[in-house]
């Protein structure tokens, strides 16, 4: 499958990239969560902020269930980290574990520090990640600089990365069959929510395709879906003169739909818009009902500041540091800067898809 929307346009398309090559060596892409809330001291939940390096996302809560004695399903993770990487992050187990926490250290997983909380952890329970990226071999020659600030001035898009939707998004594919309801008979749970998630994803990239080509990125619509910035409710743009200030006051950013069955709606031309992405793709709002809490819908922001992006020059390359609202991709931010293709196998996916919010 090659849908154009997985391969969004550029906000930076006009201004030359670095070029470079990311990930060469695990310690040039750090990660590092920004979490929701700190553990306050006791509790139930041992909390532990782990170092990793090539662990495989998939693997990990396996992993350190193992070797502290207890289920998979008692590790709580806030989001999923990428392998070739160093990250850190907070991971939940219960009190039991402490006795046994000494075993973690090794095969590539650290524990800097421990605490006791409350509640488990679980996925949406951060507000971001923290990067530092090291980008290899870049042009030094080019002007990273006019980059950034466009994208410090106006946002940056917040496509879905292409690790979102699989390889030759044969994760689409999946969802699609899903929602036709041709899905295979031994899909796993975990397998058929991401499927959805993706079809979800890809849409919503569509729709802020179409709505950079039409010149509308910095645009407030009538009807528009609007959210505070950087975070707060959703309202709809009635009065768009006043919205439209308020947005460029950076107070509030336009919304766009992850559609499902309980999706915000929106109004007007802003809805006429939407529907247009749902029909041009074979769909209906129904298409998503039947699938319980796994295709409820929700909004996402079109756009997302970057308050702290940072680029310095490094012995071997172009040092990267910034930090992003949990869901959204670094790799989106690494085409502007490079503009080369990266068709990457992850990095943090802490969904914020079409499901429970």
């Amino acid at each position: 499958m090659n849908h154009p929307a997985m391969s969004p346009p550029l906000l930076t398309a006009d201004l030359p990239g670095v070029g470079g090559r990311i990930r060469v060596r695990d310690e040039d892409f750090e990660v590092e969560e920004v979490p929701s809330y700190e553990p306050c001291g006791s509790g139930e939940h041992l909390f532990l902020w782990i170092e990793k390096r090539g662990v495989a996302p998939e693997f990990f809560a396996r992993t350190v269930a193992q070797k502290l004695g207890t289920h998979p399903g008692n590790v709580g993770t806030a989001g999923l980290k990428d392998r070739h990487a160093v990250t850190r992050q907070w991971v939940s187990v219960p009190r039991e574990c402490e006795p046994n926490v000494a075993k973690l250290d090794g095969d590539g997983i650290r524990v800097l520090k421990t605490g006791f909380h409350t509640n488990k952890l679980k996925p949406g329970h951060l507000r971001g990640n923290r990067f530092r990226i090291l980008v290899r071999d870049a042009d030094r020659g080019a002007d990273v600089n006019a980059v950034l600030d466009r994208i410090r001035t106006n946002g940056m898009p917040n496509f879905y990365g292409p690790q979102r939707f699989g390889r030759d998004g044969g994760t689409v594919e999946l969802g699609l069959q899903c929602l036709a309801g041709k899905a295979p008979r031994r899909i796993r749970p975990f397998l058929f929510r991401f499927a959805l998630s993706a079809v979800q994803s890809l849409l919503f990239n569509d729709y802020l395709a179409r709505r950079m080509r039409d010149g509308l990125f910095r645009t407030v619509l009538a009807g528009d879906v609007m959210a505070k910035w950087p975070v707060g409710g959703l309202f709809v743009a009635k009065d768009v003169p006043a919205e439209q200030a308020r947005f460029d006051a950076k107070e509030t950013v336009t919304a766009g739909p992850m559609f499902g069955k309980k999706t915000y709606p929106a109004e007007g031309v802003a809805a006429e818009r939407e529907a247009v992405v749902l029909r041009d793709n074979g769909l209906t709002p129904g298409s998503f009902g039947g699938f319980g809490k796994l295709a409820l819908g929700t909004r996402r922001h079109n756009l997302v500041y970057l308050d702290d992006l940072t680029a310095a020059w490094e012995e071997n390359g172009l040092r990267l540091s910034f930090t992003l609202p949990a869901g959204s991709y670094a790799t989106v931010l690494l085409a502007e800067v490079m503009k080369t293709s990266i068709a990457e196998e992850g990095e943090p996916e802490d969904d914020d898809g079409g499901g429970e919010q």
